[in-house]
């Protein structure tokens, strides 16, 4: 049979579902994924094998209107994983529907002149009698191919979109080796887990103003490794914070990430967590160079 593969980006809204989907269609956790907007910051890349078809999933950050530098090198890396795809898949939150942030992806879109896959997520959550006006309203733009129904989070309905875009790729050889699942260094890999956790522990404005870096990794003797981590934080003031009491919140960072790294490496993991005050990591270029962001002038 002909083997087929190219690259799908995953586009949408903050909070729209997509990397509760790429986890879903690859079958494991590649992406991180919290109820915080705008926990994706970089481009990630999951695989997938349908038939003879290697699809390469693109999730990319929430495109938004950027304030911040990061939020800036955020968005340019959402834009550039749609303009390097074969295709495209928009994700809608069905229960919120289109919203401004939307609107501006597809605006984007219409200035590539690129059309592409809707994908009406969370109608788990949602009315089945709400859904149908919904896309038939976004049908109605000419701007979709297709359109599709289905929850990331339970799995209905994301084996048609798999199926769907397998047979859309090109033809072509296998990008990946067959048991990869993902094309992130496992060292990046490491720190978005432990960036996940401290997501899941803090409040409010604290996650977004901080960041980390797997500084060492090391293989033992004994087929164990070692990872030693650094959570920067933008204030003094943030310091305690991440802490915890008595380093209770940091230590149950650490043990939630090391207990997650322990399955996803299939071995015993040694995780050393450091916090450090670096006021300004967000205007650093190595910072970036560390998440695969072009650092913006």
């Amino acid at each position: 049979m002909t083997r087929r593969s190219g690259f799908v980006a995953i586009l949408g809204a903050p909070n729209a579902g997509k990397s509760t989907l790429l986890n879903t269609l690859v079958g494991g956790k590649v992406s991180i994924v919290t109820p915080k907007v705008q926990t994706t910051r970089m481009r990630v890349i999951g695989i997938a094998i349908e038939g003879e078809t290697q699809i390469a999933f693109v999730d990319t950050p929430g495109i938004v209107a950027p304030k911040r530098r990061l939020e800036r090198a955020m968005v340019e890396a959402a834009w550039g994983g749609a303009r390097d795809a074969d295709l495209v898949v928009v994700v809608v939150d069905a229960k919120r529907g289109p919203d401004d942030d939307t609107r501006r992806i597809l605006e984007g879109l219409d200035r590539q002149r690129r059309k592409s896959i809707l994908v009406l997520n969370k109608i788990d959550v949602v009315r089945r009698e709400a859904l149908l006006p919904l896309a038939a309203e976004l049908d109605a733009t000419g701007r979709f191919t297709d359109i599709l129904m289905l929850s990331a989070l339970t799995g209905d309905g994301v084996a048609d979109l798999r199926r769907l875009l397998a047979a859309r790729l090109p033809e072509g050889p296998w990008l990946y080796p067959p048991d990869q699942l993902s094309a992130m260094p496992l060292r990046l890999l490491a720190a978005e887990i432990t960036r996940e956790k401290l997501f899941l522990k803090l409040e409010q404005e604290l996650p977004y103003s901080l960041t980390v870096a797997s500084e060492g990794w090391q293989e033992r003797a004994d087929g164990s490794v070692r990872i030693d981590q650094i959570v920067y934080v933008l204030r003094e003031s943030h310091k305690p914070i991440v802490l915890g009491k008595g380093g209770a919140r940091i230590k149950a960072v650490g043990s939630a990430a090391r207990e997650e790294l322990e399955a996803l490496l299939e071995r015993r993991v040694h995780l050393f967590l450091r916090v450090k005050v670096r006021p300004r990591w967000i205007d650093e270029p190595e910072r970036y160079r560390d998440l695969g962001l072009d650092f913006p002038r």
